[in-house]
């Protein structure tokens, strides 16, 4: 299992999680879902190049056919989100249709290729097992389209890269043999249940829970996936809907903005700032000001919450296979964001006589990127027990 090449991205609205294995060596990265166009015009030199990371000087362009939009360089991830004429995702976006979701993936695959590559400047990188998530509104319709455009060979050029020579190039062949895709939320459940390394089941009581049904509800930037497991399989009744945080992180942007005359740069900015805990609630308009924020974010947070649960309740009640599932289970990075105003809204709707008890797991926002990469590695091992199978047949 570990003689291959697997890479794991979690294709969030918000944040690309990614996870990387190469015979056995494992990397985590995560870049903002943010592009903007390149304008060489506009470039700023840096005045000391060893004080720039690459990752937030990424700067592609990708010659592919999963690309409609050939003759274009662009700013990707962390680079992209510090600039004006930043892209962020729109609710309602069809990921597998975008340019913008095969820019940001073989970006971070080049970046990563460049990181465990560290001298050369044109290398070849190949990917035995690659796999992705759609949610659970497109996984249907699209996982077939987001399969094919990816596989393939595809060349990335990473210009400007800090401390090459000119003409500062790094030039990524990239081979994608197999992509495997999985639903964001149903990903969630492997990475519950298995562990990323050895694959084997970890957590007997959740399995065990699964006879009765369980219901998970994966909270993110522009939708919430509910998925319904029963006996460790997903059910077709439960479905996941168009709401997610990036409508309340735009509400704060634009109050803050407003009211203390700070704008941030992009969704990720604030994210980041809010992950850090309320401590760091605090923006500077202006040298030695300092401005607390909770008070925008926090009354958006208990909003979101409140929308989030009645999303579960109608998510459990419409579903009969899953009717008294004995476990209800959050995750994603918006709900870890969210968790505090989310258990005050349960508590009322305790009181109310509807309780909805849930479950916050550990690494609740990195989930479904480890069961994307353990739902790479099985089915590489699936496919390696199919030819063992072939070639029994052939010999016998």
């Amino acid at each position: 299992m570990n003689n291959y090449n697997y890479f794991a991205v979690d294709i969030g609205n918000s944040w690309y999680k990614v996870l990387a294995s190469d015979h056995g060596e494992l990397r985590e990265y995560q870049m903002p879902n943010a592009i903007a166009l390149y304008d060489d015009e506009f470039y700023e030199k840096p005045y000391d190049e060893e004080d720039i990371d690459l990752e937030e000087n990424l700067i592609v362009e990708i010659k592919s056919p999963a690309i409609t939009n050939k003759r274009e360089i662009f700013y990707a991830g962390k680079a992209a989100a510090k600039q004006r004429n930043v892209s962020l995702t729109a609710s309602n976006n069809q990921k597998a249709d975008e340019d913008r979701t095969y820019i940001l993936l073989f970006a971070a695959a080049a970046y990563h290729a460049s990181i465990i590559n560290p001298n050369d400047i044109e290398l070849t990188y190949c990917i035995d097992q690659l796999a992705v998530s759609l949610p659970t509104t497109q996984y249907k319709e699209r996982k077939e389209l987001l399969k094919q455009r990816l596989i393939g060979n595809h060349t990335i050029t990473l210009h400007k890269v800090p401390g090459i020579l000119e003409p500062k190039e790094l030039i990524v062949k990239l081979e994608i043999k197999d992509v495997i895709v999985g639903a964001e939320g149903a990903c969630a459940y492997l990475g519950l249940i298995r562990d990323v390394d050895t694959l084997t089941i970890k957590d007997h009581n959740l399995v065990k829970d699964s006879k009765k049904g369980i219901i998970i509800g994966d909270l993110g930037g522009d939708s919430v996936d509910f998925v319904g497991i029963k006996n460790s399989k997903p059910v077709a009744s439960v479905e996941g809907d168009h709401f997610g945080i990036n409508l309340f992180l735009d509400t704060i942007i634009k109050k803050v903005s407003k009211n203390e005359l700070y704008t941030f740069d992009s969704r990720s900015e604030l994210e980041e700032k809010l992950f850090a805990g309320q401590s760091e609630w605090y923006v500077e308009p202006f040298a030695g000001v300092r401005k607390d924020i909770s008070k925008y974010v926090i009354p958006q947070l208990r909003i979101m919450a409140i929308k989030y649960l009645e999303h579960f309740d109608r998510a459990r009640s419409s579903s009969s296979e899953i009717k008294g599932a004995s476990r209800y289970i959050a995750v994603g990075g918006a709900a870890k964001l969210a968790q505090n105003q989310i258990q005050e809204a349960a508590v009322r709707w305790a009181d109310k006589g509807r309780p909805i008890e849930l479950t916050f797991p550990e690494n609740l926002e990195k989930l479904n990127v480890f069961g994307l990469m353990i739902l790479a590695k099985m089915n590489q091992l699936k496919k390696q027990h199919e030819n063992t199978e072939e070639l029994i047949s052939i010999e016998g």
